[in-house]
């Protein structure tokens, strides 16, 4: 096949990349202040945030189409093209996880029991900083890509040590939260429902440092 060669120059992927990123780093907030005003007592506003963060989900599904409906087989990237659409994935995998974990959270309209309430907050606040560091990431790389400095690169390494150290953090609150579940809950359908927003919420913050890993892939020598 016979390529124009005006498509091995088209504007860089990782500008749609960098506003994918950022409808993530919106998400993340929505999700947080949603999550806050749920847990506890009952939310008037949870309804509309998750409206806002549906929107959000389908205006990054737009941009996450576009970028692989649009990307010619013979343009030039400074990545293999394989990781950067692994990279899109797992990005993207982050704000399928924080719908899902809205979906959840609204089983429970009079907000989450008070034994785990408090614990609950404490994992949202421990996986909100990863996927705000999603968008940094992506500034950085595409910095990076553009000059090939080492010192940028070094910075990129750096922030993901920070992201995989705040998934830790967030497996670390999920697995004692699990155990202080099994432990204070007696009812059997509550604990269910519970271990399972849990390791959703505890998915958010995996699929970060996933989408952290698959750029230290790309950055790799």
């Amino acid at each position: 096949m016979r390529l124009l060669l005006s498509s091995l120059f088209m504007k860089s992927p990782f500008e749609n990349l960098q506003k994918h990123a950022d409808k993530v780093k919106e998400c993340a907030h929505l999700f947080k202040e949603a999550a806050v005003c749920h847990i506890g007592e009952e939310c008037k506003k949870f309804d509309l945030l998750t409206e806002q963060v549906a929107r959000l989900e389908s205006e990054a599904d737009y941009i996450k189409r576009n970028i692989r409906n649009h990307l010619p087989r013979g343009i030039l990237m400074p990545v293999d093209k394989f990781q950067f659409f692994q990279y899109l994935r797992e990005q993207d995998k982050v704000l399928d996880e924080v719908e899902d974990a809205m979906f959840w959270l609204s089983f429970r309209p009079r907000g989450i029991p008070d034994e785990i309430a408090a614990d609950l907050n404490h994992l949202v606040d421990a996986v909100i900083p990863p996927i705000e560091k999603l968008s940094d990431l992506v500034a950085l790389a595409t910095e990076y890509f553009r000059t090939k400095s080492e010192a940028q690169r070094e910075k990129i390494k750096s922030l993901i040590r920070d992201i995989r150290q705040y998934e830790r953090e967030a497996d670390h609150l999920e697995r004692e939260l699990k155990f202080k579940i099994f432990a204070t809950i007696k009812d059997a359908l509550v604990v269910f429902h519970m271990i399972r927003l849990v390791e959703i919420v505890g998915e958010i913050a995996d699929h970060a440092q996933n989408a952290s890993d698959r750029m230290r892939a790309m950055i790799a020598r």
